[in-house]
C-alpha cells in the first residue's frame, strides 16, 4: 500500500447499507437488489470455496 493511496479519488458507492431509501426510485431498488444478490452470490461462492480448503487441508493432516 502506498503512502500516496488517501490522495486517489474514491469510488462512489452503488449502495450503503443502512442508508436513507425514502428518496430512491423502485427503479433504483431493483438495482440495488440486483447489486446486492449478486456480492451475497460472490460470497456464498468464496465461502464454498474456503470450506473446501479447509476440508482438503484437514483431510491431508488426518492422514
Amino acid at each position: 500500500m502506498s503512502l500516496f493511496d488517501d490522495d486517489r479519488p474514491k469510488k462512489p458507492v452503488a449502495h450503503e447499507i443502512g442508508c436513507d431509501l425514502s428518496m430512491i426510485s423502485v427503479a433504483e431498488i431493483d438495482q440495488r437488489i440486483t447489486l446486492l444478490e449478486a456480492e451475497i452470490q460472490r460470497l456464498q461462492d468464496e465461502r464454498v470455496a474456503k470450506n473446501a480448503g479447509r476440508k482438503a487441508a484437514e483431510s491431508l493432516f488426518k492422514s
